[in-house]
């Protein structure tokens, strides 16, 4: 049963009495094709209007939506042949990154991306998208793999943050963040990042400190959740709403900042509901981003990603 979000009652009800019509026809007495195109057309026309005004909160409501393509529905998509390699080789296996090698359009890549699970067992499992130290290891390893063997790296980022337990700390959570970030820097082949859902802080920027950064229309990407942000600012985490407007954390406002490079226009309704257009338009764009890296050499890969993140923040609007 497909889960509809707060804001979408009107689309919920439309949606209801479609469905109703079909389970009535089924006994093939009557013929309401006309009526269930007339729904289906104003459930259309409904779905552009909200969607093409949602507020920032209802953009964090779209990311989170538990439909959600994940990381491991864009790798079954696009990749091919795709071996996943697991541990970090020093502690042990964060499920809650996941990463192989596979062939994408003809390339052969290196694939790593924040995984929350898709059910209550696989959420636990994979610790709802948040890395501890060993995953952030992990991560730090494929990529050195890729480097060493000449492989483009793409990276799906999908996390509200890195796991923040005692043990973690304990582990170098901060350490293996920072590592992290400096393994993309130093990559000498073409790295490309696709926000798919939540880019929550450094849990995110771990993976996304890439060439080329593109984000899904109705993901978000922030220094933190709106929640943390308000009951810092406010002591209240009731004011995620007024936060997640402060933090200016939609598709829009990062490309603006020149934080992001592209946008990927979703399926009409989010992502979740239709993962094979959505695959499809992340496919295109990373394919794209690829191909305008082909040309470069390791030192200047080197320097357009180090170049292009010391520059973010110069026009003083972040």
């Amino acid at each position: 049963m497909r889960h509809f979000l707060e804001f979408e009652k009107s689309i919920a009800e439309l949606e209801g009495k479609i469905e109703e019509l079909r389970h009535l026809s089924d006994g093939g007495e009557l013929n309401i094709a006309d009526e269930v195109g007339k729904l289906e057309a104003q459930t259309e026309r409904l779905l552009r209007q909200t969607y093409g005004k949602l507020t920032a909160w209802q953009r964090v409501q779209v990311a989170r939506h538990p439909g959600r393509p994940h990381s491991s529905d864009y790798i079954d998509a696009l990749i091919t042949d795709f071996t996943p390699l697991a541990g970090d080789r020093a502690y042990a296996e964060d499920r809650a990154i996941i990463g192989g090698l596979g062939r994408f359009r003809g390339w052969s890549v290196a694939v790593i991306g924040h995984e929350k699970g898709s059910d209550t067992d696989g959420r636990i499992a994979h610790n709802f998208g948040m890395a501890r130290p060993e995953g952030y290891r992990k991560a730090q390893r494929l990529m050195a793999m890729a480097d060493r063997f000449g492989l483009p790296v793409i990276t799906l980022v999908d996390t509200p943050g890195a796991y923040p337990g005692a043990g973690a700390e304990e582990r170098g959570q901060a350490e293996a963040i920072a590592e992290s970030i400096r393994s993309c820097l130093g990559l000498r082949v073409p790295l490309v990042s696709v926000v798919i859902g939540e880019g929550g802080s450094g849990g995110a920027i771990a993976l996304a400190t890439a060439n080329t950064v593109l984000m899904l229309e109705h993901a978000v990407y922030s220094v933190i959740s709106p929640e943390g942000c308000a009951s810092i600012l406010w002591r209240d985490g009731e004011k995620a709403r007024d936060a997640a407007e402060a933090l200016r954390l939609t598709s829009a406002d990062l490309l603006e900042f020149s934080i992001i490079d592209a946008i990927i226009e979703e399926p009409l309704g989010g992502a979740h509901r239709n993962l094979e257009d959505a695959a499809n338009r992340v496919g295109d764009a990373v394919a794209e981003a690829l191909d305008a890296l082909r040309g470069l050499d390791g030192d200047a890969l080197q320097a357009h990603r180090r170049k292009k993140f010391l520059e973010m923040g110069k026009s003083g609007l972040v």
